[in-house]
């Protein structure tokens, strides 16, 4: 089995707005874009226009509709998941052959895919179901936080992000070390309220959630505003378009 570090004073993580999250899955096609056609082993993608599609994702999105308990009104949620980069990373003490490992680092969790037998205790283990047996590989696979792009001095400094969140358009993926109380993402997990994905677990997951704004409540500024008409009375052709279906 593969203990974890002691203590991991940077801690690397995600922050993820479900308030600002639009669904787009973006940060899915990105993920699996640069993780299939750049440093890591690609990832499978078999039968993609076929009966029977199989493939392998790093990240992905799931819609909720949720419902207050006070009675308010229904709001679409949704939620991106990935590896979370648990302290306590359950997927880590459970594999024989110490291919999960924890880097004590900068508390990014990998995989070794060279020591990985495929036997699947670690997707067993892992509560998130963040875990993905490659078909193709027949190895496990993971969230990497794109370490070979962070640390890439090749790169510009705006691309030495995970994927992910370089291409979010809605600006609701946040990288940073929340190991460092003073980082712009600790600081914004405090503002706003940023918790745990079941808690309940033990885990302590490094990645946050900022939660979503009741959007029946919502009131200026927060809200949109209103917009007022630009003019009283349509003209041109649109005007006399009005005009003629009115005689309809």
């Amino acid at each position: 089995m593969t203990a974890l570090p002691e203590r991991s004073e940077r801690k690397l993580g995600l922050v993820i707005d479900l308030d600002t999250c639009v669904g787009c899955h973006a940060c899915v096609i990105a993920c699996k874009g640069w993780n299939t056609q750049n440093q890591g082993a690609p990832l499978a993608d078999m039968d993609a226009y076929g009966e029977n599609p199989m493939g392998t994702f790093l990240n992905r999105i799931h819609t909720y509709e949720a419902t207050p308990t006070d009675g308010g009104a229904c709001q679409t949620v949704h939620m991106p998941k990935s590896c979370l980069h648990c302290e306590s990373a359950p997927c880590v003490t459970v594999c024989p052959t110490g291919a999960s490992y924890k880097r004590a680092e900068d508390g990014i969790v990998l995989v070794n895919e060279d020591a990985c037998i495929g036997c699947g205790l670690c997707a067993w283990a892992c509560p998130y179901g963040a875990r993905e047996l490659d078909p193709a590989a027949g190895v496990m696979k993971k969230c990497t936080l794109c370490i070979d792009r962070i640390y890439n001095d090749n790169l510009p400094e705006p691309d030495r992000v995970p994927a992910c969140v370089r291409t979010c358009p809605a600006g609701a993926r946040h990288f940073g070390d929340l190991g460092d109380p003073d980082s712009a993402v600790s600081r914004l997990v405090a503002e706003r309220g940023g918790y745990d994905l079941m808690p309940e677990m033990g885990t302590r997951p490094v990645n946050k959630y900022l939660p979503p704004r009741r959007k029946d409540r919502l009131s200026a500024p927060d809200a949109a505003p209103t917009l007022s008409p630009v003019a009283s009375d349509a003209g041109g052709f649109f005007g006399w378009l009005d005009k003629m279906l009115e005689k309809l």
